[in-house]
C-alpha cells in the first residue's frame, strides 16, 4: 500500500515539520508513505472572484498531475464527511478491499480546492466546520493516518 498526501504550499515553522516527520517515520512500518508539496500561487491582495478561480485552476492541474491513474483520491473539503477516528480508520481498511493500493490525499491552498478536484475524488472528508492553517492540517492529518493504523492493529495509542 502507499499512501500520499498532495498538498498546496510550503511548510516553514520547524515544529510543523518536526511533527509531520515524526508521523512519517511512525508510518514506515505500515506503508510507503509520501508528501509532495506543490507550489502555490500568489493571490493579490484584492482578487476579484474570476481571478481567484483561475488561481485555483492553476494548482488544480499542478494537482491533477500528480494523481496516478489507479489512486483512490480522497479531497479535503469543509463539505465532505466527517469521522470519528474508528470510522477514518475503517474507510481506509474499506478502501484497500476495494482493491485499491494507492491513497492520495489531497490539501488545497488558502483558497481551497477548484471543483475540477473535487470531481476527480472518490470522497470528500472533512475534521469539521473549523478553519485550520493548511500546514497544521497536514500534522492533523498524517497523525489520523498514523492513529487509523494503530487502529487497525488494535494498539492502546488509540484510547
Amino acid at each position: 500500500m502507499k499512501i500520499k498526501i498532495i498538498c498546496v504550499g510550503k511548510i516553514k515553522e520547524k515544529y510543523l515539520k518536526d511533527g509531520i516527520a515524526e508521523y512519517q517515520k511512525r508510518l514506515s512500518r505500515f506503508t510507503q508513505f509520501e508528501i509532495i508539496e506543490l507550489a502555490d500561487e500568489k493571490t493579490p491582495e484584492k482578487a476579484s472572484q474570476a481571478e481567484n478561480e483561475k488561481i485555483m485552476e492553476k494548482e488544480a492541474n499542478r494537482i491533477l498531475s500528480k494523481i496516478g491513474n489507479r489512486d483512490y483520491v480522497i479531497a479535503l473539503a469543509i463539505e465532505g464527511k466527517q469521522y470519528a477516528s474508528e470510522e477514518f480508520s475503517q474507510f481506509i481498511t474499506d478502501i484497500t478491499i476495494q482493491g485499491f493500493s494507492d491513497i492520495t490525499f489531497i490539501i488545497g491552498g488558502s483558497l481551497g480546492l477548484h471543483s475540477k478536484i473535487k470531481q476527480k475524488a472518490h470522497a470528500l472528508i472533512s475534521f469539521g466546520r473549523l478553519t485550520l492553517p493548511h500546514q497544521l492540517m497536514r500534522l492533523v492529518l498524517t497523525e489520523q493516518i498514523y492513529r487509523a493504523f494503530m487502529i487497525q492493529e488494535g494498539s492502546p495509542y488509540h484510547k
